[in-house]
């Protein structure tokens, strides 16, 4: 552990910003939230982390509701959330029940010194910066934080209770609610996540009429019959192979996502049954072996495929596709490490980013990946991880032409067609891309569509879109699959860098545990740092895993500079206390630096710091 430099206290920068939503239209200032607890959530929709965390913080809000205002500050990643309007429907999508304030310049970011999505930072009742921490995994450590600043500033009498700033923005109506993945039936009709209503609606065969719903509507993640069974932003629809079917009780699975589960679905009744997944998020390894799946604890299961004779889950939260038995009921790794990264090879050794999409050949030799964080579009085969379309963490646009120069924008959704040919769901560029592999070209099929999260294809070969935010799902008109080339905006995401100097540099890592919790070795090293480089020529030495948060690096000065890739976890338990509860903070960085010969012979980076 790397403890906190003593520091003045900091007075915490004012709010602003493009707009702001969730509050009626009124804009805020730190004057009108003094006497508050406020926790400010750096976040960019596009990041499953990110959307971990507003889980998280949905308990606090409720506990603490007097005391604390919780704002999300939304400073974007990709092109498109820039958008007013997109973050408008993300703030819906994802159930976000407090202020936001919209950064699209991500001055805020710059001025509270983010690095990392998500970020948080704690403002006290007086004005001032109280705690910083980075990725998920914070929501004791906060509870027991608010405990502390709500006795200290009771005791002063600079706290104030009451109601907080949150206006509820006006309930829509209709049939769908940002619809995320969508499956064709044998008779003709379709299964769709109605993401935004917890429910898997049943549509017949114009794609518009419901037939049926499983699901009450309501968030939460109870089993029972179709009426009284619950789910918490259900994404991925596998339909499993009658042989399989008969012998495993249910005919559908679904990546239950929110609730980090996987649910079986009886089509005959709507019975629904959790098949795998405790409920928690994941906080402990799971290898390739297999492991009861009903103990296993999962990261937000966001597709499903049948594949090499088993449920392919794309496990986003974690950056890993893993394997699910439904007959032997049992689960493991199938490919990734959990580093968020590009990199390509034999499986399991390879690097994902948030895996959204996925899709069998239908010789069944391929499984098509998208890849949303990398704006790519890969495959599996013979073993192996390939990448067809993409060039990294940062760089995305709409480009078509040569695969090894086309960009997408963080794609949902992969549809391999009879022709050898995928189509994906390019979802913050508003289209439906193809991509040939015969020829190695990428061309635009459809644009336009507003969000387009899947697509899928039906027995009679119409190719059916779910257009998400638009909330339906769209047939693409006859001989839309010809050959359409848009050379668009090309995009790198820019954060300024951090200068460092050649040679030696110290990596350090902070993490404080939370009041009343100590670092916990009962199953292991409490904490693990592993680094790497894109390029990897940038680091000569330091890359790898250690169980120290402070790292010797040895960066290479022939190298103008890159991205350090640093992933680090710190595991924590409640203190001289009776069954105490563990918890595992963990984050993911991408830091852009530049190698200088006056830069800096030291990196820090907070997982978890108090100043106070």
């Amino acid at each position: 552990m790397t403890a906190p430099r003593p520091t003045a206290r900091v007075r915490a920068p004012e709010l602003r910003g493009r707009g702001w939503l969730n509050t009626g239209g009124r804009e805020l200032t730190l004057a009108d939230l003094r006497g508050k607890i406020v926790l400010l959530d750096f976040w960019t929709f596009c990041c499953v982390n990110c959307l971990h965390v507003l889980d998280e913080l949905r308990p606090l809000e409720d506990r603490y509701g007097d005391v604390l205002v919780v704002i999300g500050v939304h400073s974007p990643k990709f092109e498109h959330e820039r958008d007013a309007t997109a973050l408008a429907a993300a703030v819906e999508r994802y159930g976000v029940t407090h202020p936001v304030l919209d950064d699209p310049e991500m001055r805020m970011w710059n001025q509270y010194a983010a690095r990392a999505w998500p970020t948080l930072s704690v403002i006290d009742p007086e004005g001032y910066v109280v705690a910083s921490m980075a990725g998920e995994g914070h929501a004791e450590g906060l509870a027991r934080l608010l405990d502390e600043l709500i006795a200290t500033h009771e005791a002063r009498g600079t706290l104030h209770r009451g109601g907080g700033p949150y206006v509820p923005p006006a309930e829509p109506a209709t049939a769908l609610r940002f619809p995320g993945k969508a499956v064709a039936l044998p008779g003709g009709g379709f299964l769709v996540s109605d993401s935004a209503r917890h429910a898997i609606v049943e549509l017949s065969a114009d794609a518009e009429t419901p037939v049926r719903r499983i699901g009450s509507g309501t968030r939460g993640r109870a089993d029972g019959s179709a009426e009284a069974a619950q789910f918490s932003e259900p994404q991925g629809l596998c339909p499993l192979p009658p042989q399989v079917a008969g012998v495993a009780g249910y005919d559908l699975v679904v990546a239950d996502t929110v609730n980090h589960l996987l649910r079986g679905v009886r089509l005959a009744t709507g019975e629904v049954t959790t098949v795998a997944g405790t409920g928690r998020p994941w906080r402990s390894t799971v290898d390739a072996h297999a492991h009861d799946a009903r103990a296993a604890d999962l990261s937000s299961p966001w597709d499903l495929a049948w594949y090499d004779d088993r449920v392919i889950i794309a496990m986003a939260g974690i950056h890993q596709l893993w394997w699910f038995d439904p007959i032997r009921r049992t689960i493991g790794v199938y490919a990734g490490t959990t580093v968020e990264a590009l990199r390509d090879g034999p499986l399991p050794d390879v690097w994902m980013a948030q895996p959204s999409g996925l899709s069998t050949g239908v010789d069944g030799r391929r499984l098509w990946v998208a890849d949303s964080e990398t704006s790519a579009l890969r495959w599996i085969e013979d073993g192996a991880l390939h990448t067809a379309v993409g060039q990294g963490l940062f760089d995305f646009g709409h480009v078509d032409g040569p695969a090894a120069q086309a960009l997408l924008q963080h794609p949902l959704g992969v549809c391999a067609l009879p022709d050898g040919s995928v189509l994906v769901a390019d979802t913050y560029n508003g289209a439906v891309r193809r991509f040939d592999p015969a020829k190695e070209q990428v061309s635009t099929v459809e644009s336009g569509l507003a969000e387009p999260s899947d697509v899928a294809l039906t027995a009679d070969g119409t190719v059916v879109v779910v257009e998400s935010a638009a909330h339906r799902l769209v047939r693409l008109a006859p001989g839309a699959l010809g050959e359409s080339v848009v050379d668009g905006d090309r995009h790198r995401t820019e954060r300024p860098p951090t200068d460092v100097a050649p040679g030696e540099v110290s990596l350090e890592v902070i993490f404080t545990p939370a009041p009343g919790q100590k670092l916990d070795e009962s199953f292991g090293p409490s904490t693990r740092l592993e680094v790497s480089a894109s390029p990897p020529e940038l680091l000569l030495d330091g890359s790898g895993s250690t169980t120290d948060l402070t790292r010797r690096l040895v960066l290479n000065g022939a190298v103008e500079g890159g991205v350090l890739q640093v992933v680090a976890q710190a595991a924590t338990c409640d203190a001289d206390v009776e069954h105490a509860a563990c918890h595992l903070t963990r984050q993911d960085w991408g830091v852009p630096v530049r190698v200088r010969p006056d830069g800096a012979a030291r990196l820090p980076l907070i997982l978890r710091g108090l100043d106070r």
